[in-house]
C-alpha cells in the first residue's frame, strides 16, 4: 500500500498476463522490524498475553530462545502489508479480499528486534466469475540473518475487477 492505504499494483501488469507468471516469483517486500511495542500491542489486541511475548526479563531468563518472541499470528498478518508493497495484484484491481490460507507452517520464532521481510510465488490464478480472480500465493516470510524462514502460507486472495 502507498502511504494513503492504496494498494500498489506491477505496472504493466494486466489480469490477461497473469497465468502466465504462475510458478514465478511476483517479488521481494523490504524488512519490517518486530520491536517489543508492536508484539506488546498485538497481545493487547488478542489478549494473548503469555510472558513468552510480552515479559522481556522472564523470557530472557526461561525462554529457550533467551528473548521475547512475537506471535505467530503476528508475524502472519504481516504477510498482507508486506504482499502490498511488492505490488503483486495486477492493475485494475478495485479490492483484494482474504479468502483464507491452504497451509501456514511456523518454522522458526520470530526474535524481539529481528527484521522480516516476504518473498511471494505465485502458485495459480484463476478466474472465478466475471471480474473476480481467485490468486494463490506461497508466502515465505524470512528473518534477516537466520537460515531457515520465520512462516511459509500458502495464501489465497479474491481479486475483485474495478
Amino acid at each position: 500500500m502507498n502511504g494513503d492505504g492504496e494498494m500498489r499494483f506491477m505496472p504493466g501488469r494486466r489480469f490477461p498476463d497473469m497465468a502466465a507468471l504462475v510458478g514465478t516469483d511476483l517479488g521481494v517486500s523490504g524488512w519490517i522490524e518486530v520491536d517489543q511495542t508492536m508484539i506488546d500491542l498485538f497481545a493487547e489486541c488478542t489478549g494473548d498475553r503469555q510472558w513468552i511475548h510480552v515479559d522481556a526479563e522472564r523470557a530472557r531468563r526461561e525462554s529457550p530462545f533467551g528473548a521475547p518472541v512475537a506471535h505467530g499470528y503476528l508475524t502472519l498478518s504481516l504477510i498482507p502489508v508486506m504482499a502490498y508493497e511488492i505490488g503483486a495484484a495486477p492493475e485494475g484491481v478495485a479490492a483484494s479480499i482474504n479468502y483464507g490460507l491452504d497451509k501456514v507452517r511456523f518454522l522458526t520464532p520470530v526474535k524481539v528486534g529481528s527484521r522480516v521481510r516476504l518473498h511471494s510465488h505465485l502458485i495459480s490464478f484463476e478466474q472465478r466469475s466475471p471480474g473476480q480472480y481467485l490468486m494463490k500465493q506461497r508466502q515465505t516470510v524470512d528473518i534477516e540473518g537466520s537460515d531457515q524462514p520465520a512462516l511459509v502460507a500458502e495464501t489465497l486472495s479474491l481479486l475483485v475487477a474495478g
